[in-house]
């Protein structure tokens, strides 16, 4: 594409105006995608991006407001969870979005953040969050020029998902290719308060 953009994918009935593309109107999501319970015994309670906790502000306070300007994260594993939390403050605190935009935004930074960690051989990647009336915008930024890739996902697959993830849930997404390196970023519509 012009620009050095590479076109993201659209999930049905979310394209941009104007583009046509036979989109039928549906509503992405994830169906299916709850574990079963088991037997009713007591369940490890897990962190929740709907409500904000200590190390959210801890870590905009440690790393920066990736809505002000990019944030640079180390290449690690554990970055993913910097990257949640970043994302989970900014969207419900300073935002005042929903509680569901929180939860499917923290998910999708938590997949671009892992391909950029395993498949880029960065030392840091970049965090960038953008909101505008109507819509919010993330974007990692990594020294890699190598193109994710949309895979098909089966069933029973146990890894893969995180752009097929990103295509369900994600608005828009894409990759801007950079003298070095890449933007790979999602959009999503929101209803501003």
């Amino acid at each position: 594409m012009p620009g050095g953009s590479a076109r993201g994918a659209y999930s049905p009935g979310t394209a941009p105006e104007g583009s046509g593309g036979g989109h039928d109107g549906a509503m992405a999501g994830l169906d299916g995608r709850e574990q079963p319970r088991g037997d009713g015994r007591a369940t490890v309670s897990r962190w929740s991006p709907t409500v904000e906790d200590e190390h959210a502000a801890k870590a905009l306070e440690l790393f920066g407001d990736p809505s002000e300007a990019e944030v640079p994260l180390p290449s690690r594993p554990e970055s993913a969870a910097t990257a949640r939390r970043l994302v989970q403050v900014v969207i419900l605190r300073h935002w005042g979005l929903s509680g569901k935009t929180t939860e499917d935004a923290v998910l999708l930074v938590s997949e671009l953040v892992g391909n950029a960690v395993r498949h880029t051989g960065a030392r840091i990647f970049g965090l960038r969050m953008r909101h505008r009336r109507g819509w919010i915008r993330i974007e990692v930024r990594d020294p890699s020029r190598g193109l994710p890739c949309l895979m098909p996902v089966q069933d029973l697959d146990i890894s893969g998902r995180g752009l097929f993830l990103v295509d369900r849930l994600a608005d828009r997404w894409g990759v801007d290719l950079l003298p070095r390196g890449k933007t790979t970023w999602f959009e999503m519509r929101v209803t501003d308060r």
